[in-house]
């Protein structure tokens, strides 16, 4: 039997802006969706989506009453990844506290991300 294991947590300041994004949506949502994509001046940055489904391959993190949907690409530079809430004088947003980061850009719209190791993934149980 194979272990599960989570690739990524929420706080609950997350969960409960998930929870709010989802009551107010326009149409049925069961979640987010959260993965990378290559660009920005860092390499990469982290993106975010209203998530319907699950989609063949992905992975499913249900944490305090929401559901993340993890892009199967994104899987290894988000395991370990805590997906916070914040909100500041000048912004409110998602952030991500992961420990693959290796930098970030000056205006923190990308990052430079390197993929988890595969003994990360034997520790995290899968």
């Amino acid at each position: 039997m194979v272990k599960s294991f989570k690739v990524m947590t929420l706080t609950e300041a997350a969960a409960d802006r998930i929870k709010r994004i989802i009551a107010e949506a326009d149409r049925p949502i069961a979640g987010v969706r959260v993965g990378v994509k290559n660009g920005g001046c860092a390499g990469m940055s982290y993106t975010m989506e209203y998530a319907e489904e699950q989609r063949p391959g992905e992975d499913v993190v249900e944490d305090r009453g929401v559901r993340v949907f993890v892009d199967p690409k994104a899987v290894l530079f988000l395991l370990g990844t805590e997906m916070d809430f914040q909100t500041t004088k000048l912004a409110s947003q998602f952030v991500f506290n992961n420990p693959n980061q290796t930098s970030a850009c000056g205006c923190g719209e990308s990052v430079a991300i390197t993929p988890a190791k595969p003994e990360a993934l034997q520790a995290a149980g899968a």
